[in-house]
Formats: C-alpha cells, sequence, structure tokens
C-alpha cells in the first residue's frame, strides 16, 4: 500500500545546488519504492530577481553577492562538479558564462504543471543552462526545450509573449518568502517538514522513511 506524500520542491533554474538536490531527492524516493506514491510539484524561488534581461558575467556576479575571490570560486565550481557527477548530473563549467533571470522560466514551468509536464521541464531546464550553457532568459531558448521536453513548442512561445502567469508565480514566489524560505533548493514535505540544501540522497531518504512511518 503506498502512501500519497507531498513535496513542494522550492528552486531555481539557474542554481546548481537544486540540480543537485533533485537528483539526490529523485534517487532517494526510487530507494524508497512503492512505499510512497510522491506528488512532485516544483514552486517558483528566484535568486535573482533584480536581474536584467543581458545578465552578468558569473564571476562577477559571484564577487558581487558573496565576495568570493577567483580561487574560492574556482574551488566552489570544482565540488559542485564533482557532486554533480556524483548524483549523475552533468555540470559543463566552461559553457556557462553569465547568470541570468529566470521569472520566464518560472512562469512556463508554471504552464507545464498544468500540461502534466512539469518535472520533464525542470529537468530539461536545469539541463539546459548548466551542461549546455544556454540563456534560460530567452524566450526562443525555453520556448525550444519546452518542446524538447514533450509540450507543445508554439503553446510555449504563446505563454511566454503573454504576461500569463505572471500574478500566479509572484504569489507564490511572495508565500514561500513569508514561510521564511530565503535559500534553495527547500523542499518541503506535506506542508510541515522541510529539507534545506542539495542534501546527499541519504539524507532525503532517511527523512522521508521517517514521515512515512510517522503517516
Amino acid at each position: 500500500m503506498s502512501t500519497p506524500i507531498k513535496i513542494d520542491f522550492v528552486s531555481d533554474v539557474s542554481c546548481p545546488w537544486c540540480a543537485i538536490g533533485l537528483k539526490s531527492l529523485e534517487a532517494a524516493l526510487a530507494n524508497i519504492g512503492t512505499a510512497a506514491k510522491p506528488e512532485l510539484h516544483f514552486q517558483p524561488f528566484e535568486l535573482n530577481p533584480k536581474m536584467g534581461v543581458e545578465g552578468q558575467d558569473i564571476g562577477e556576479h559571484i564577487a558581487e553577492k558573496y565576495g568570493a575571490t577567483p580561487e574560492q570560486q574556482a574551488q566552489s565550481r570544482e565540488m559542485i562538479r564533482a557532486r554533480g557527477a556524483e548524483v549523475g548530473f552533468t555540470f559543463s563549467m566552461d559553457k556557462r558564462s553569465r547568470i541570468y533571470n529566470t521569472f520566464d522560466a518560472h512562469r512556463l514551468l508554471h504552464w507545464a504543471e498544468l500540461e502534466g509536464r512539469q518535472k520533464e521541464l525542470k529537468h530539461a531546464l536545469l539541463e539546459a543552462y548548466f551542461t549546455q550553457g544556454e540563456n534560460p532568459s530567452s524566450r526562443e531558448v525555453l520556448a525550444r526545450v519546452a518542446g524538447a521536453a514533450g509540450l507543445d513548442e508554439a503553446a510555449a512561445a504563446e505563454v511566454l509573449a503573454s504576461n500569463r502567469y505572471a500574478d500566479e508565480v509572484r504569489e507564490r514566489e511572495h508565500f514561500y518568502i513569508q514561510q521564511g524560505i530565503s535559500s534553495v533548493p527547500a523542499v518541503i514535505i506535506n506542508d510541515r517538514h522541510l529539507i534545506s540544501g542539495g542534501q546527499p540522497a541519504e539524507v532525503f531518504e532517511q527523512a522521508l522513511r521517517q514521515i512515512l512511518a510517522a503517516a
């Protein structure tokens, strides 16, 4: 008998630890198997909501935001690349040179959930940015990635050309900020239990098993 479990994965498509956390969470769910019937929802969070359309050089951005030296940035990139490799995600650090605004990507993800393809689009967007080095603020890129994820590319382009789902995305972003979420990924189980950060699969699995045992 599978126990239904609601999972809200609060994240941004420009967040490397969100890519790592998602792969780890999915590995944990695979290990748990039929004991859980997960209902996974991807919720919006913008790391850089005021970022302009042209984006910013990633080294410059990280130096400004976190005060990281080039050496510290190099160490961080290698740690992220290695963690990604462990969970089966490829970070092509040489292809990703800029940080971009991701609001349109979140609007598209909102639409994709209504279309029943949100998880597929989420994976495709993470890969487009981190593995292929594409621009997730480009509406042309977003529509093409949506098509590759099994959605109607023309319909995706229509959504992006409009202002559809902007209010809904802002409402969800505001809700999670009001709930105290200030960094991502933030994984919320059954609206009650919070697991923060790109944790290893074992951490997610242990928490999920405890929650299932108490259900």
